[in-house]
């Protein structure tokens, strides 16, 4: 189809995987789909390219309306739509984002309306948009919207969708338990989880720690890595933040991440982490899926969560797709382990007296500027370059959001930068450089 093509040469990809084309035929095709698919393998676009056949651009009303469970899935999925240049509006809702700014977009109403059940239900009991229009429901990561306890909200929402003719619930678990609420009646199925497969290329290594406190054993395990990142998950935000402040003063460059952060703050981290800035995030379980970072070779379990769910969605951050990657399950002696965990997995041996990481080849420089101030990524750029006197490969990532940007500079010439420019405008203007913190 001609208009798959020009969208997939925005988006740089040659042509959709087997996953990808047998939901658009579903979503198209059937009033229900149930797509099942691991994370990394492309189903937000699988889900997004049909809506060019559905929405209909003339119409101003909120046409789909996409649910997930978190901000940072909301954005990601608002991203690639926007990647796309479909020319049909999108507005993502969320809380900790402006509600007066979310109204005013509304006024004008996108064709395709994301959010977080939270702040969409927030939103019908301000009847702030119409929802007589709304044909198509699209929920993603549907599982974890319940296991946050958006049980109600999501009931409320769907069942004052009036109008609906088309849902698709989008998982990488298989065998969830489907609410009544959902009206999913005779769905077709799309299962494209490779159990063999990904048996094979993810491997599992039990570490023993004689010590209750199992910070000395984490800190000996990420040293053996030979200062290759990893993602580490602890049960709770206090552990997150714990955990990271030791590593870091044991020389460890970490960041943590967790629900209860600012989203600044969040988004912060993660292009800390995704830059290279950091080689080591810390984090719940609101990492295990959906947010947009690299492909990982190691997961490691500070603390294993009660779910076996959620211990599969921690190692689907790795050995995606044709890779292969290591999950780590870190256990004191005497520490209960849960059911799902086989006491068949080999135990890892730590070598004695490994080195310290290397410190990131990156630092991350953030400008006090951005999209909303008319900055892109040239300016910063050329910026860089010309004032800064930055050679071809002295850059890496740069994020430019609504009003920061972030620059990731090589380690070994950030303090050279930062002198050079300190006294510099941008467009004639002039912005805060410093590292980000």
């Amino acid at each position: 189809m001609e208009i798959n093509e020009q969208i997939l040469s925005k988006l740089g990809i040659e042509a959709l995987n087997p996953m990808q084309e047998a939901a658009q035929i579903a979503i198209l095709q059937e009033k229900t789909t149930f797509l099942i698919a691991p994370t990394g393998s492309g189903k937000t676009l699988a889900f997004l390219l049909p809506l060019l056949q559905i929405l209909d651009s003339k119409k101003n009303s909120v046409q789909c309306l996409i649910l997930t469970p978190s901000r940072e899935l909301a954005m990601q999925i608002e991203n690639v739509w926007k990647s796309m240049g479909t020319g049909m509006k999108v507005n993502v809702c969320y809380g900790g984002h402006s509600m007066a700014t979310e109204i005013q977009n509304l006024s004008n109403p996108p064709a395709l309306l994301i959010g977080t059940p939270g702040r969409i239900f927030d939103h019908i009991t301000r009847k702030t948009f119409d929802l007589g229009g709304v044909k198509t429901l699209i929920l993603d990561e549907f599982d974890k919207s319940l296991d946050l306890g958006f049980h109600d909200q999501m009931s409320y929402i769907i069942g004052n969708l009036r109008n609906l003719n088309k849902r698709v619930l989008v998982s990488a678990t298989y065998g969830i338990k489907i609410p009544e609420f959902v009206g999913f009646t005779s769905p077709v199925t799309l299962n494209f989880i490779p159990e063999n497969e990904e048996k094979k290329a993810l491997e599992m290594k039990v570490v023993i720690s004689e010590s209750k406190d199992k910070v000395d054993t984490l800190f000996d395990l990420i040293c053996s890595l030979n200062s290759e990142s990893a993602l580490i998950f602890c049960n709770h935000r206090d552990a997150v933040e714990r955990t990271s402040e030791l590593l870091n003063e044991m020389g460890i460059y970490t960041t943590f991440y967790h629900g209860g952060m600012d989203q600044d703050d969040r988004e912060r981290a993660l292009i800390l982490f995704r830059n290279g800035g950091v080689n080591y995030l810390v984090t719940t379980d609101l990492a295990a899926r959906g947010l947009d970072i690299p492909e990982m070779k190691h997961v490691i379990h500070y603390h294993l969560p009660i779910q076996e769910h959620e211990f599969t969605h921690r190692n689907g951050r790795t050995a995606r797709m044709h890779a292969s990657g290591t999950s780590y399950l870190l256990f004191h002696r005497n520490e209960f382990r849960p059911k799902y965990i086989s006491e068949s997995i080999e135990e890892l041996i730590l070598p004695e007296n490994s080195p310290l990481p290397q410190a990131p080849e990156f630092v991350t420089i953030y400008v006090s500027g951005g999209k909303k101030n008319k900055l892109n990524k040239v300016d910063i750029v050329g910026f860089f370059s010309k004032k800064g006197e930055l050679e071809r490969g002295d850059l890496g990532l740069i994020e430019v959001k609504d009003f920061m940007s972030f620059a990731a500079v090589k380690r070994s010439i950030f303090r050279t930068l930062l002198e050079k420019i300190k006294d510099e405008k941008i467009k004639g203007k002039k912005y805060k450089v410093e590292v980000a913190r």
